[in-house]
């Protein structure tokens, strides 16, 4: 028998920010900034790992949650995955709000595994997603009244994104289902449809209706690159949000149950290229220094 997880870290699966769907602080980011993403990533990577491990009860993942919370805040002892974030934090003069909102959703993960409607699934990603968004806008100085609300759109459309490629792996090994009942009910499908080989008609008219969803998020988050100061952000943005305008475009007909949505990394390049090359005819370069994140920015 192993011996029993102790903390965050010994429940880490491997997986890095190299085998996420989209770039995580890719080298379009500026040096000065990538240290704190990278190090927001691997903080949440490990409250992600924890939520999504099959041996650890609810109650045990709460804990182990609780405990990276506390590390964060000074209120609990340290972990490898969260001194570095603390580190970046401090520099960037930055409060670990986005990074707790984050474990309030995996919480959520260990205790729930259906949601009613779109809006729970929305509520669901204002913890999931948009943090991610506010933290890399705030370490970047922007400003939140001008960024947030394209922001929390594209966010939003990437994690539903990733649950509709993603539904028959989640159902078959965690037992969890982020598309919502009522769309099911809706189109005359069931949860167990999601553990077959091949998407029914009646999945895929859901998935089709969700798609169609996240497109409407992704196009009102498409003026998010013209509004960011730092212009190798905006690039990183645009490239993000093309690939996910592709891809999302792609489940209108694609079934995740036995085709692969995502592209290869040639068809992946090009795609984030054509988003790169947009946003450059749309706004000329403009250079400035770097801005200070203000404290308690993202409170």
């Amino acid at each position: 028998m192993s011996a029993p997880l102790q903390t965050a870290t010994d429940a880490r699966t491997g997986k890095g920010q190299h085998d996420e769907n989209f770039p995580v602080a890719s080298h379009l980011i500026h040096p000065r900034n990538r240290g704190a993403i990278l190090a927001f990533y691997n903080y949440v990577r490990a409250g992600d790992d924890v939520a999504d491990h099959t041996g650890l009860s609810p109650e045990r993942k709460i804990e182990m949650l609780d405990a990276l919370a506390d590390a964060l805040t000074g209120k609990g002892g340290s972990d490898p995955s969260v001194e570095p974030l603390k580190r970046e934090l401090a520099a960037h003069g930055q409060p670990p709000t986005h990074a707790l909102e984050l474990l309030d959703a995996f919480r959520m993960d260990a205790r729930k595994s259906r949601y009613a409607d779109w809006d729970e699934l929305i509520h669901y990603c204002r913890y999931s997603a948009m943090p991610v968004g506010r933290f890399v806008l705030d370490v970047h100085g922007e400003d939140p009244a001008r960024v947030y609300p394209t922001s929390d759109a594209i966010c939003a459309a990437l994690q539903v994104l990733n649950h509709l490629q993603d539904c028959g792996k989640d159902f078959r090994n965690l037992d969890r289902v982020y598309i919502p009942l009522d769309v099911m009910r809706k189109h005359g499908a069931d949860v167990s449809m999601l553990g077959a080989d091949r998407a029914s008609p009646q999945l895929r008219a859901v998935i089709r209706e969700l798609a169609e969803r996240t497109l409407v998020l992704l196009e009102e988050g498409a003026p998010l690159p013209n509004r960011i100061d730092d212009f190798r952000l905006s690039l990183e943005i645009a490239a993000i949000h093309r690939l996910a305008v592709v891809l999302t475009k792609g489940l209108l007909t694609r079934d995740p149950l036995s085709e692969k949505v995502h592209h290869g990394k040639a068809a992946f390049a090009l795609t984030a290229l054509g988003g790169i090359a947009a946003t450059l005819v749309r706004r000329p370069f403009r250079s400035r220094a770097p801005r200070p994140a203000a404290a308690g920015a993202g409170r």
